[in-house]
């Protein structure tokens, strides 16, 4: 790297005047020295230009907000954040929307930083409270503020992941109050997920806590693309389609998948025959405008059988498309999908895999828990 920078340097004396160049050759310098060079080359990749646009900014000392498609690296950043308050002495808090994602990132950087130096805060949990790196769910960050904690005093840098929840009707107030009332010493690296109002989300921020940088990355290095799955009803197997129809390079468009119309209307056509009603004529708009309506004056509704949860697992198993994550709102409604899973007799994993599950298990307990534990387990 060094030895390509001084040959670029001698092509571009050539060029140059003696006082452009030298200025030029400090310049290179400078980079050589800064924290954001040394974490670059900590690192076993090369950062993108987004990524290190973001990380001169948060050592010049700007604010940062990064708006980028999942699995970009928005995360270096923050990575970076960490890396800064730990040369120059001072505190970081890694902020998440939930503690799941608190507790992969802790474990995350308890492998680089040790546990010594890492804490975790959620609303159950408590480890190493007072470390110069705590990660915590964003509510926990909230309460501090409020209740004037002086782990406060040394805080210098706050990584507020997922920072476009503050959009959320119900929990943005909390993003939003952590950055209008965070001390002025503090920087915020904000990770946004790409959003069509960043930069006045940007402009917001700057208003609040002064100097912001906005970076914004539109490349989406892992592709997304989106499915349907349907089912004609509980006897029959799920279908996994693609939402989109796919071009040439078998990449999705912005068109519809004429064979997922095709599929939904025989469904909508079978669910109407074990009526015995008749499916309104596509060409009438389903049931809009003359003769179209029912009698009370309401347009037919098409009934489709929505796959259960665990149908949707086994089909997602056996195209090869786990692991995958299944959103669903309230710890009742987790509770029964698993029982359902079981009840169907659902099986994610080999006979290998079970028996090494069992021996890491027997491996676990063996010795840490009584008779009675065990018996209760």
């Amino acid at each position: 790297m060094a030895r390509h920078q001084h040959h670029k340097g001698n092509a571009d004396s050539q060029t140059l005047s003696p006082s452009q160049w030298y200025a030029s050759f400090q310049k290179v310098q400078r980079h050589r020295a800064s924290a954001a060079a040394r974490f670059a080359e900590s690192l076993p990749f090369e950062l993108d230009d987004f990524q290190t646009e973001a990380n001169d900014a948060l050592e010049a000392g700007s604010n940062v907000l990064v708006a980028a498609p999942t699995g970009a690296g928005k995360t270096v950043v923050a990575d970076f954040a960490i890396y800064l308050a730990q040369e120059r002495n001072v505190k970081a808090f890694y902020t998440t929307p939930i503690k799941a994602l608190s507790n992969q990132k802790y474990h995350d950087l308890v492998d680089v930083y040790g546990p010594d130096k890492v804490g975790l805060l959620t609303g159950d949990t408590s480890i190493n409270s007072e470390a110069d790196i705590v990660v915590m769910t964003t509510e926990v960050l909230r309460n501090m503020l409020y209740e004037r904690s002086t782990t406060l005093n040394a805080l210098r840098y706050v990584i507020l992941d997922e920072v476009h929840y503050l959009a959320d009707r119900f929990r943005g107030p909390v993003w939003e109050e952590v950055i209008i009332h965070l001390p002025k010493t503090v920087k915020i690296v904000g990770l946004s997920a790409t959003v069509s109002n960043v930069e006045d989300f940007s402009n917001w921020i700057a208003s609040v806590r002064g100097d912001t940088k906005l970076v914004i990355s539109e490349h989406r290095p892992v592709p997304l693309e989106q499915h349907v799955i349907v089912q004609a009803d509980e006897h029959t197997e799920p279908e996994v389609l693609d939402l989109y129809r796919r071009d040439g390079n078998g990449e999705q468009t912005t068109k519809l998948n004429a064979e997922l119309i095709n599929r939904l209307d025989q469904l909508d056509r079978k669910a109407a025959r074990r009526r015995g009603e008749e499916r309104p004529d596509k060409r009438k708009g389903f049931g809009r405008g003359r003769g179209g309506k029912g009698a009370k004056g309401h347009a037919p509704k098409a009934e489709r059988h929505t796959p259960r949860r665990w149908a949707v697992v086994d089909e997602l198993n056996f195209l090869g498309m786990l692991p995958g994550i299944y959103f669903i709102f309230s710890r009742n409604g987790c509770d029964q999908a698993v029982e359902q899973c079981i009840n169907a007799g659902l099986e994610l994993t080999t006979d290998e895999e079970v028996t090494k599950i069992r021996r890491i298990v027997d491996e676990m307990v063996e010795g840490q828990l009584t008779q009675e534990d065990l018996k209760a387990l």
